[in-house]
């Protein structure tokens, strides 16, 4: 059983990198390693009624490990796995662990279920058994969800799959198995090399993850939205649909369809303000728009091609932020910040026209060094935070008293008091706009308060937005992106909520991004000099931002943002950007198979983690080991009876023997044990004589010779330990023969 718990190791930590990968971030590794350890225990006992029992009672841990509910709860136990795994068909993944702990008690229960079947398959000695369930186990969750490990998955997969085929045999001849090392490399070898080639990897075998159990018949439908917000919950439909093909660059940005600019004290809704184009080339120009800075005029546009799907809604979608429109044949009616409607119609499945876009790329040193110059459009709607109330702008003179006066005199923004001290204590007292965002972005996103719930509890006396921010913490987009944009409205910076969607899958092959009804998404804007509106997301676990000066990007400059805004700060807030880390990862594109790439960060334990893994699982065993040892040892000494005492001792000393690689006759007796004792140096006389007194004289002096055994072993013990290295000591320590698995 030695081997068996050896073969295991290397397949169990490949399935733990399996599925653990498909949530961001990773989980720590205690939960899984206790998993492993619950799957794999079983497997070791020598009966297959006794590995069965085990097995039951294993199941009940992990179960309750992964579901947080003990198995006496059966319907409380399958809702919640139930729920998980219908789950998998709304979200896209890697999924926010932290936003969804059902899929993640799915993952847990896959990897225990995994490991327990090729656990048991291996002490059954079915090495073509043991390799099936491997090989379904790692490939199920690697065809959900693809990365830039994939090939060091599939030769780990090959190298543990061929292991299982050779160290399952009943003999080892070492000729045999450095033949068959030598070739498995060779073939993972040429696996690894040939899984590069488009000629043998040009498409899949199986479709796993279009698996389908869902009953209801598959209608075309067509996608509508009410882009004004809406808090009562939100349920993204079974079916992904795509709306949405944009051949654009490869680099990821959000795709806007309106803004939301007008706050009523409850609700964002679209304003619309017209704007006038420009007929220039054969498309319509938005450089009329007040709202557009300097740079935008003359700068670089960025192109897009849109190809409607099933989208039946009346805004055109265009990277934000929009400046010009190539519709077609349609009438079309312009708003500022590049918002473009259809006035008497709504887009047709097939449709295409041409958006360009201007996307500036700042710095947070050059942010945090703008100074508060807002243009006089921005002074009013931009600062709106009731039905005909605006707030002073940010950095004017007596703006806290301006403030407090203002939200004190009108009755509907009194509970927005407190949401405004809220902001005060998070951004202190930024002297410039930028680290005002950053703070409230970074507090909503990391801050370990807020929670992504699309079905958050419904308050009263509040408004929805103060409910979220001061009492419940949980909502989904809408909510965050409200919250900001109030936030940031109050401290006097212009700012708004964009809605569109997040961006999608990139096709390499098509050079396109596909996007789909899951993607839909609200965001903030908020409007700098030199820049205009630049895009902030303080949802956490939704998308992600491209830009460095945003903690929503995985390229956020952590260090520039801390050199930009250490002098800007004249008293500390409540929070400290340096508890921010950047991701370890490089953002970009991550291949998901024949051309098909998702934004976002690399996914994925990497070699290195699963060495990590391999490592602990490595030390839990041998800990595992060591302390069965101790247990079965101190266990025997639980009595007062001498003769057993006694027995005991010579039990141990059997134990050690064994240990140490020394061949014991079947039911070695004392005197046999001490000849072997004899020939490794040491003198067990004065044990042999005080175990047999204790074991066989008369039962008056039983006791006292049984405390004369025990003393005399221990120092026969002593004696043995200082003839032995210090490495014969520790291969002792952790040998499985005196547990009888040698």
């Amino acid at each position: 059983m030695a081997r068996t718990a050896a073969l295991l190791a290397g397949p169990s930590a490949l399935l733990a990198w399996c599925w653990l990968r498909l949530e961001q971030p990773p989980p720590g590794a205690r939960a899984a390693l206790w998993l492993i350890l619950l799957a794999v225990a079983p497997a070791l006992a020598r009966s297959l009624r006794i590995r069965l029992a085990l097995l039951a009672a294993a199941s009940i841990l992990a179960l309750h490990t992964a579901l947080h509910v003990w198995i006496v709860h059966p319907l409380r136990l399958l809702s919640r796995f139930s729920g998980g795994f219908l789950e998998f068909y709304d979200y896209r993944l890697p999924f926010a662990a932290a936003s969804h702990p059902h899929m993640q008690g799915v993952i847990l229960v896959a990897l225990f279920a995994s490991c327990a079947a090729v656990a048991l398959a291996a002490s059954a000695r079915r090495p073509v058994l043991a390799a099936s369930c491997l090989l379904v186990a790692a490939g199920w969750p690697a065809t959900l969800l693809s990365g830039p490990d994939d090939l060091w998955r599939g030769a780990a997969l090959l190298s543990s799959l061929l292991l299982l085929f050779v160290g399952l045999r009943e003999r080892l001849f070492p000729r045999r198995l450095a033949a068959a090392v030598a070739l498995g490399a060779l073939a993972v070898a040429f696996g690894f090399e040939a899984s590069g080639s488009s000629a043998l990897a040009s498409g899949q075998l199986l479709h796993w993850q279009n698996w389908d159990f869902y009953s209801k018949p598959v209608k075309p439908v067509a996608v509508e939205y009410a882009w004004n917000s809406d808090y009562r919950g939100l349920t993204f439909p079974k079916k992904v649909t795509t709306v949405l093909k944009i051949a654009a660059p490869e680099q990821a940005t959000y795709w806007r369809a309106t803004t939301l600019d007008r706050f009523d004290g409850n609700n964002w809704s679209e304003q619309a303000i017209p704007v006038r184009p420009r007929s220039a080339g054969g498309r319509d120009e938005l450089t009329g728009d007040p709202e557009l800075p300097a740079a935008a005029q003359g700068g670089v546009w960025i192109r897009q091609e849109v190809t409607v799907g099933a989208f039946r809604d009346d805004h055109l979608t265009g990277a934000s932020v929009p400046v010009a429109y190539a519709p077609g044949p349609r009438r079309v009616f312009y708003a500022e910040g590049g918002v473009a409607l259809l006035p008497d119609s709504t887009l047709a499945a097939g449709e295409r026209y041409t958006v360009w876009s201007y996307e500036p790329h700042p710095t947070p040193r050059q942010l945090a060094e703008l100074r508060p110059a807002y243009p006089a459009p921005l002074l009013g709607d931009e600062l709106q935070v009731g039905p005909i109330a605006r707030v002073p702008p940010f950095g004017t003179a007596a703006r806290e008293r301006r403030l407090a006066e203002f939200l004190s005199r009108t009755e509907a923004l009194r509970p927005y008091r407190s949401v405004y001290a809220a902001a005060r204590r998070v951004v202190g007292d930024p002297s410039s706009p930028y680290a005002a965002a950053v703070a409230l972005e970074a507090w909503f996103r990391s801050g370990g308060k807020f929670h992504y719930d699309q079905h958050p509890a419904q308050m009263s006396g509040l408004p929805p937005l103060a409910a979220f921010v001061l009492q419940t913490h949980r909502g989904y987009c809408q909510h965050f992106a409200g919250a900001m944009a109030l936030m940031l409205r109050l401290l006097g910076i212009p700012a708004r909520v964009a809605a569109g969607f997040t961006s999608g899958v990139y096709d390499a092959g098509r050079h396109e991004w596909i996007v789909t009804d899951h993607d839909a998404h609200t965001w903030v804007e908020a409007w700098f000099p030199r820049f205009g509106w630049l895009p902030f997301d303080p949802t956490p676990g939704r998308g992600s931002l491209s830009g460095t000066y945003t903690t929503s990007s995985p390229r956020f400059d952590v260090a520039g943002a801390l050199f930009a805004l250490a002098q800007k700060v004249r008293r500390p807030g409540g929070l400290d950007l340096r508890k921010l880390h950047a991701p370890p990862v490089r953002f970009g594109v991550v291949d998901l198979g024949r051309g098909h790439r998702r934004s976002g960060s690399p996914v994925g334990a990497g070699l290195g983690s699963l060495l990590r893994l391999l490592a602990l699982l490595g030390a839990a065993v041998l800990a595992f080991v060591v302390a069965a040892k101790l247990v079965r040892r101190g266990s025997r000494y639980l009595t007062r009876d001498p003769r057993r005492l006694a027995a005991a001792c010579v039990r141990e000393l059997a134990d050690f023997l064994a240990d140490q690689g020394t061949r014991l006759p079947p039911g070695a007796t004392l005197r046999e044990l001490a000849a072997l004792a004899e020939e490794l140096g040491a003198s067990p006389s004065e044990f042999v004589a005080a175990a047999s007194a204790a074991r066989y004289g008369p039962p008056a002096a039983a006791g006292e010779a049984a405390a004369s055994a025990r003393r005399a072993f221990r120092t026969l013990r002593r004696e043995l330990r200082s003839l032995l290295s210090r490495s014969e000591r520790a291969l002792g320590l952790v040998s499985l023969r005196s547990l009888g698995l040698g």
